[in-house]
């Protein structure tokens, strides 16, 4: 119990100091703070610092005086942590309201205090401190005039008010006797490393004592004068993005006083992340995170930003959600917006850079906004059958667009895409949402989703002369490919080259995937996908297996009409399905990998005259 003036160092008498019992169990507080209003007992720092700025522009009001924060870390000559502010001081009543503040009566209380006025930010304020320090002393002269003041608190609960008969210069001087487990953070290399993070922007002087002289740790905020000194401004992006921008946008809304830069990422964030924003009140560090002050969909940039006229929670570490904060967060993604669409106009070849970086982002993003949509969509790119195309170029040049909405849909169908319409592979993510908006953003354009079953039927049989011969080379073929589950149709192709055509559409070639799943699991997970094929099966009225389209224009496959050795058409057929299986970049199962080794081999010994399976170095040995 801190009953005498002897523990506690300083000049002048103190005169009337009563001993006092806080209205609340302070072990408790602390407690309540450190668990759930502050993320670390470094804050202590900055609510001083707060306290302390709040208290010069409060003097500033009343006698124009006021500007300086001056700090002496904690050494072993000295034994405690000082820092002391030029504001308007505390008289003997505000001392009393102070004590009020503190000591309120309930935990509801503490979490409501407010924290519009300085006797409310100083008493929480206040309350941090404990997180680091046993006794806090307040030595304090107001400018409006009185005696000067002492109050000292210890964490025991007790407290002690007296005034002193010392003049003391106007102002607040806050001393923190250090807690056993938190004493480094009251020493020079914490305490310059917290006032610099914290208060390097405040608008008033902030100097911390060091052994060599008083280190000035303020400077201008350079994401707030970026007219005047915009290389300035680039160069704090590179320290706080590790890299260049790709552009400096800047944001502003008058209403609450917020104002600052967006810097756009020269990289593309990991997938899932959400923008995060550098945010100051006041010119005072709330968090270097802060993820609602942006629209979510602002992922390509990284802000800071500084405003008069947000909320802080109770914390001072986020943003109170109110009419305010949603009113800035559509004003800044504005702001935003207009950035982006400058950009293109003013450096054409600077957006595309940034197209090209953040390309995924942007298609996920133009689903949800029309407007920029509009502008930026014509610099999206996507893969069709005539090359990676921009989208600008693909709606130019086709007016209308046929889209695969799977990759293996599109390398499907793109082997017997006519070579005067285009294919869009919409398989890639956002791909197939950008085309279906392509006639609301250019109304002349018209879309068509294509799939693998109606592009094979849309294929011109064989000529009336053909036909039989045809229809007995689907039967012959079928039959070598029975065991591979894989039927045999022939069309013809406009593409000469082309021997055969894997054809599955999406849901055999999910079947396909369960049978080789199967063949690796167990009883019970292969009867659970015997199963489901059953339920597939009986649902649809199709065959589910895949085909081999074989191409009637081809001249390898015209001739295999004429090939009269069965085991000569059979290992042919074999190797136009695995040729097909490649060219459609499907895996190769064992069993694929089997026939295509045997196949070979047998062609081979055919060509060579040999007979079984023997091979000239066979018998050699």
């Amino acid at each position: 119990m801190l009953g005498s003036a002897s523990g506690i160092s300083g000049e002048g008498m103190r005169v009337g100091a009563d001993v006092q019992q806080f209205q609340v169990d302070l072990r408790g507080v602390v407690d309540l703070l450190s668990r759930h209003i502050y993320s670390s007992p470094r804050v202590y720092l900055r609510e001083l610092l707060q306290n302390a700025r709040d208290a010069i522009t409060a003097r500033r009001e009343v006698d124009g005086g006021g500007g300086r924060i001056r700090i002496s870390p904690l050494t072993v000559e000295t034994g405690e942590f000082v820092l002391r502010d030029d504001g308007v001081g505390l008289t003997s009543a505000e001392v009393a309201d102070l004590l009020a503040t503190v000591g309120r009566s309930s935990k509801r209380d503490i979490f409501d205090l407010p924290r519009s006025d300085y006797l409310g930010q100083f008493g929480i304020g206040l309350l941090s401190c404990f997180m680091v320090a046993d006794t806090i002393v307040i030595r304090s002269r107001s400018a409006r005039g009185g005696a000067s003041v002492e109050w000292t608190g210890s964490a025991d609960g007790t407290f002690q008010v007296a005034e002193l008969d010392e003049e003391l210069p106007i102002g607040t001087s806050v001393h923190l006797v250090p807690r056993f487990d938190a004493d480094e953070l009251l020493r020079p290399a914490a305490v310059h490393e917290l006032a610099t993070t914290f208060g390097e922007f405040l608008p008033v002087r902030v100097t911390v004592d060091t052994a060599g002289g008083d280190i000035d740790i303020t400077r201008d905020a350079p994401f707030l004068d970026a007219a005047e000194d915009p290389e300035s401004a680039v160069e704090y992006g590179r320290d706080l993005l590790g890299a260049s921008p790709l552009d400096v946008i800047e944001l502003s809304e008058s209403a609450t006083g917020t104002r600052g830069l967006a810097y756009v990422l020269p990289y593309a964030p990991p997938p899932g992340a959400r923008q995060a924003t550098r945010m100051y009140l006041g010119r005072m560090l709330l968090s270097e995170r802060v993820d609602d002050v942006l629209p979510d969909w602002a992922f390509f940039v990284r802000a800071v930003v500084d405003s008069t006229g947000l909320a802080p929670t109770a914390s001072r570490e986020s943003l109170v959600e109110d009419a305010a904060l949603e009113r800035v967060r559509e004003q800044l993604g504005a702001g935003i917006r207009r950035g982006v669409l400058e950009l293109g106009l003013r450096e054409p070849h600077r957006l595309a850079q940034f197209v090209a970086v953040h390309e995924v982002g942007l298609k996920s993003l133009v689903r949800h906004d029309e407007e920029l949509a509009r502008f930026i969509s014509r610099w999206l790119t996507v893969e069709t059958t005539h090359g990676s195309l921009r989208v600008g170029d693909l709606v130019e040049r086709y007016p209308h667009v046929r889209y695969a909405q799977t990759v293996d849909e599109f390398r499907q169908v793109a082997g017997i895409s006519p070579a005067d319409e285009v294919l869009v592979n919409g398989g890639y993510l956002y791909d197939a949402d950008l085309v279906r908006m392509l006639p609301d953003l250019y109304p002349h354009v018209t879309v068509e989703r294509v799939d693998v079953t109606g592009e094979l039927d849309r294929l011109d049989p064989p000529p009336l002369d053909d036909r039989d011969a045809a229809v007995a080379l689907e039967a012959r073929a079928g039959a070598v490919l029975a065991a591979s589950e894989c039927s045999v149709v022939v069309r013809s192709i406009a593409r000469t080259d082309l021997a055969g055509l894997y054809v599955a559409d999406p849901e055999v070639l999910r079947a396909i995937d369960r049978g080789r799943t199967k063949g690796v699991t167990g009883a019970l997970w292969g009867g659970v996908l015997d199963r489901i094929d059953q339920t597939r099966s009986s649902a649809r009225d199709d065959d589910l297996r895949a085909r081999l389209c074989l191409n009637w224009s081809n001249r390898v496959v015209r001739a295999l009409v004429r090939v009269q050795d069965d085991a000569v058409f059979a290992r042919t057929v074999q190797l136009l399905y695995i040729q097909a299986l490649l060219a459609g970049h499907h895996p190769l199962a064992d069993a694929d990998r089997a026939l295509m080794t045997s196949a070979l081999a047998d062609l081979v010994s055919l060509s060579a005259g040999l007979e079984g399976d023997a091979l000239p170095f066979e018998d050699a040995r």
